[in-house]
């Protein structure tokens, strides 16, 4: 068993500045409509328009980070968000916050384009996954429970999102000029599984739109029909980000011993619950259980869709189109929340989501057991590997007038295999990596 390799930092990096956005939704959208002349869902359309810059970078660069570099695509990405979320916190003015906004999520795409990307070319893509998932669920937990003692304004997790981009941006010294020459995707080479892989990535979209409905307007739910203040929605949402860590950490220990198809399944059924349950919320005990237990489900379920998009194609093309698909989702999300909250309230809202989880989830399991009769492969012991029988052969005498060398017969007994020869089953010999959910985009 060979020795795990170094963490990749600069990847975790990259993956929690890509994703804090989404992470932060709630508290971004409320303070919107606080803070500048919007009502409820034209705040919410500032949020999607926002996320819809995140997604559209990965439209765009799933084949071209090879192309352009890892090291200088990261860079672009960082400082494209830091300068877009910088002029939105800094600006009162609603052209320059939308324009910062669409500015700050081009950059956060891109981030988390050269992140999967990059995720997907290493030998231990769940445990890197797992680890930006714990990052920037722990991050974004601490500046729920810092933000709503800061003051009002809009400016804050803004600049918060711009000052992580910073950050990680200090670290892409340490990314590759050029991608490696064995996961360089050539030119013309298809996308293989397109069936799977397109069937994976239109349920992602409905799945991340279905989560993030309600996680763009969880923050309104909790200050008007649950009747809480900013402080405790605050306090909320970071033990629930906490539990997400809790979560994380337990799909790290997991990994594939329970395959993908029950995992992605069952989690999205229970995921289902939880969105009923938190959107009928009229008080701090049914608020608080719904959104700590989706958050615990959530990063689970990600981190094993994210597993299967990559093990459809190592190099990572189908990982980006899919967690673009998602972020596509997400960016559709607070706007649809804003509306079927207004004409239905809260509570119908959350049964419609619910229940179009509950469909959604079932091609997404149809796709992990069709992938896993693919590429199931049989590990075979080299202890168990009969011996190859050689016959002896025989050396002729050379015969001279001094001496006289006999027969000498040499039987050549077979050597088993190594064990080197034969790949490892499982994910670890696949690339897993991101993209959106109720948390995360």
């Amino acid at each position: 068993m060979s020795a795990r390799t170094p963490t990749p930092w600069p990847l975790v990096a990259l993956f929690t500045a890509g994703y804090l956005a989404a992470y932060l939704l709630p508290t971004t959208v409320g303070r919107l409509d606080a803070g500048l002349p919007l009502s409820a869902t034209q705040a919410g359309a500032v949020g999607s328009v926002l996320l819809l810059g995140s997604a559209s970078a990965g439209f765009l660069l799933a084949s071209r980070v090879d192309r352009f570099g890892p090291r200088a695509s990261a860079r672009a990405g960082l400082l494209l968000a830091a300068a877009g979320y910088g002029t939105a916190a800094l600006s009162s003015a609603l052209p320059l916050v939308v324009g910062g906004a669409i500015v700050g999520g081009f950059g956060s795409g891109t981030a988390t384009t050269v992140a999967a990307t990059g995720i997907a070319g290493r030998s231990d893509p769940h445990r890197v996954t797992t680890l930006g998932l714990f990052a920037v669920s722990g991050l974004a937990g601490a500046l729920y429970l810092t933000i709503p003692h800061l003051g009002p304004g809009h400016g804050h997790p803004l600049a918060a999102i711009a000052c992580t981009a910073l950050l990680a941006l200090s670290l892409t010294g340490r990314l590759p000029a050029r991608t490696p020459a064995a996961h360089a995707v050539r030119a013309g080479t298809p996308l293989p599984r397109r069936r799977s892989g397109l069937l994976l990535a239109g349920a992602m979209f409905f799945w991340s739109l279905a989560q993030n409905s309600l996680w763009g307007v969880s923050g309104r739910i909790g200050l008007t029909q649950a009747g809480l203040t900013e402080v405790e929605v605050g306090a909320v949402f970071a033990v629930a980000l906490g539990a997400g860590l809790l979560g994380t950490v337990g799909a790290g220990a997991l990994g594939p011993r329970l395959g993908r198809a029950l995992p992605i399944g069952l989690g999205t059924a229970l995921i289902a619950g939880c969105i009923a349950l938190s959107a009928a919320a009229t008080g701090l005990t049914s608020f608080a259980a719904g959104e700590i237990a989706w958050n615990a489900v959530y990063p689970v379920v990600l981190s094993y869709v994210i597993g299967l998009a990559v093990s459809m194609d190592p190099r990572g093309r189908w990982a980006v189109l899919v967690g673009s698909a998602a972020s596509l989702g997400t960016a559709c999300g607070p706007l649809t929340g804003s509306v079927l909250s207004a004409r239905a309230g809260y509570p119908a809202m959350g049964t419609v989501l619910a229940a179009g989880l509950l469909l959604v989830g079932v091609p997404m399991t149809f796709v992990a057991l069709r992938a896993r009769h693919a590429t199931q492969i049989v590990e075979v012991p080299a202890a168990d590997l009969p011996a190859f029988e050689t016959p002896a052969f025989e050396t002729p005498a050379f015969e001279t007038p001094a001496f006289e060398i006999p027969v000498v017969e040499v039987p050549l007994e077979g050597v088993p295999a190594q064990r080197s020869a034969y790949g490892t089953a499982g994910p670890l010999r696949t690339a897993v990596a991101p993209a959106s959910g109720p948390v995360g985009a």
